[in-house]
């Protein structure tokens, strides 16, 4: 039987653990790093292309004739994107990891630090699921899990990983399995995917509303366009669809970084 959702997962930021960028500098690791998935009912999965296509019709004919990236969008194009995105029957959910906090000599293997975060990213979108199964009759209530392929990252370590998960009978994780496809998740490349496209200006969306550029500055905007798709609970978006690790009262925040955060209080 078919699935009844699709999960499209990219992610913002790398997972290096030193060497931070510093407005004014040029080089050296993000100091966020956000993992997120866009999920559509799997019966309105070729409306993505529509989507996608509708925001590539919107900017010079030299962009639509590629896949789209957020790196290569100016900012009324940014702005744009997120306010189609936003407008769309679609869900967000964002995990987003602050890792200059991190304490040193903890994430020492490779990819220890995106699968962990991923972790919190498979709870969920299980728990996303399960709450619009009763919206969603057609399927079997599971999702079919696209990674954006990443370079480095063994997919077939992350199926393992979520395996030795749900075998360990741990009360502290709360995925909701019945509706994880763990043999079924594949990675695909950006450009063959209209959904990892969306998925991609989501995270990278997110992330610019923390992450400093040059002269200091975020960019929330985008964020706040996003808003409408982003998954809550009666208005709680921390616990669920917008998640900081570890939490905004141990962040040592900006101005500007405390109102994207403001956004989502509830």
């Amino acid at each position: 039987m078919a699935h009844s959702f699709t999960a499209y997962i990219d992610e913002s930021g790398d997972d290096g653990l030193a060497n931070y960028r510093a407005p004014g500098g040029v080089g050296g690791a993000s100091t966020w790093l956000t993992i997120s998935a866009t999920v559509v009912r799997t019966s309105r999965e070729l409306e993505t292309v529509t989507w996608r296509d509708e925001i590539a019709t919107r900017m010079p004919a030299r962009a639509q004739r590629r896949a789209l990236h957020f790196k290569d969008m100016n900012h009324g194009q940014r702005t744009m994107a997120a306010q189609v995105i936003g407008a769309k029957p679609l869900r967000s959910i964002c995990i987003i990891a602050h890792k200059p906090v991190t304490p040193p000599g903890i994430y020492v293997e490779k990819n220890q630090l995106y699968f962990y975060l991923s972790r919190y990213l498979m709870e969920r979108l299980s728990w996303l699921c399960r709450d619009m199964r009763r919206l969603v009759p057609e399927g079997d209530g599971r999702v079919k899990i696209v990674f954006s392929r990443r370079g480095g990252l063994s997919y077939e370590g992350f199926r393992a990983y979520l395996e030795r998960l749900r075998d360990r009978n741990d009360p502290d994780i709360q995925i909701h399995w019945p509706v994880i496809d763990v043999p079924g998740i594949e990675a695909r490349d950006h450009s063959t995917r209209a959904g990892l496209q969306i998925a991609d200006i989501v995270a990278a969306s997110v992330t610019a509303g923390l992450e400093l550029d040059f002269y200091g500055n975020c960019e929330r905007r985008y964020a706040e366009a996003l808003k409408p798709i982003i998954y809550h609970r009666n208005g709680n978006y921390r616990s669920y669809g917008m998640k900081l690790y570890p939490g905004p009262d141990r962040l040592p925040l900006t101005p500007q970084q405390t109102e994207f955060c403001q956004l989502f209080e509830g």
